[in-house]
């Protein structure tokens, strides 16, 4: 019984991060239609919020006021600067620069477990997640050697991977006193009060006609409902139960699910390296997870 729950989670953070490959592309559209990355933050996360409040509305507060900071410090590190840092990105540097250094969030995981917690570094981790880099590195570029660097959006984008990686450290102490969902509206709440600091300096413009725009409507309902809420009960959810290390490791799958989706919906070609990289990706996943 025990196996299958640990399976079922596995399963679940795997379609969880093919969700959020696609998030790039939804991400991507709302920027080119006029909303800036603050602004496609704010309206998704109030989305995911209204949406969560109706299933989980009975308990305000934490039970100390430690883990209330704990909480308001997953809102800023999971919401609030890895969006910003991540839509920003994506503003000023290609989408595949981004998708590749995102993937370093595992790395990144594992170093701080170890610092933090003292978990130890396990071979076949690290081995596993340089295998997996180099397939999202064959996947993202598809075979070609042009690599078209931007300082401040690569950096943006290694920021964007801390800010995760410290978000599923920051769970770990949580997972086991609260709710998935108590947890999950928390960080919503959050990052939506710390946006509303940013609006005192820069006074959010409503865009009625952007917003009421069918793909805008339809992208930023995908993305509040569906990446933001659901997922995020899910990705939480597994991060209580698998722990950050294993749970962190299937941000390798994301690239992977974005090849898979853009070949299926846009009929974009997959080249012999791209599945090159995707077995490198499944096997390099594969051996982190196997213990």
């Amino acid at each position: 019984m025990f196996k299958n729950r640990i399976l079922l989670f596995h399963l679940l953070t795997a379609l969880v991060v093919t969700i959020w490959g696609t998030t790039f592309v939804s991400t991507k559209v709302l920027l080119q239609h006029g909303l800036n990355p603050i602004e496609i933050m704010f309206y998704r996360f109030v989305l995911a919020y209204v949406c969560i409040l109706l299933v989980s509305h009975k308990r305000i507060w934490a039970d100390n006021w430690k883990d209330e900071t704990m909480l308001m410090l997953a809102g800023l590190t999971g919401g609030t600067f890895y969006f910003i840092a991540e839509n920003t990105a994506l503003e000023i540097t290609q989408a595949s620069n981004v998708a590749l250094l995102v993937c370093t969030t595992p790395i990144f995981t594992s170093l701080f477990m170890h610092w933090l917690y003292k978990e130890p570094l396990r071979r076949n981790v690290m081995i596993g997640s340089l295998i997996a880099l180099v397939g999202v590195g064959m996947v993202v570029f598809s075979g070609s050697v042009i690599l078209q660097i931007n300082p401040l959006g690569d950096f943006l984008s290694i920021v964007a991977s801390m800010m995760w990686a410290f978000y599923c450290l920051v769970l770990k102490p949580l997972g086991n006193r609260y709710s998935t969902a108590f947890i999950t509206r928390k960080v919503f709440l959050y990052s939506i009060l710390s946006l509303l600091v940013y609006f005192l300096f820069e006074p959010l413009q409503v865009k009625a006609d952007i917003l009421f725009h069918p793909v805008v409507a339809f992208n930023l309902l995908f993305l509040g409902i569906v990446a933001s809420m659901l997922c995020f009960i899910a990705w939480n959810a597994a991060v209580k139960v698998l722990g950050p290390s294993k749970t962190a490791n299937y941000i390798y799958v994301q690239p992977f699910s974005t090849l898979v989706l853009s070949s299926i919906i846009l009929s974009e070609v997959i080249t012999f390296i791209s599945m090159v990289g995707a077995l490198c990706i499944i096997g390099g996943v594969y051996l982190a997870e196997k213990d």
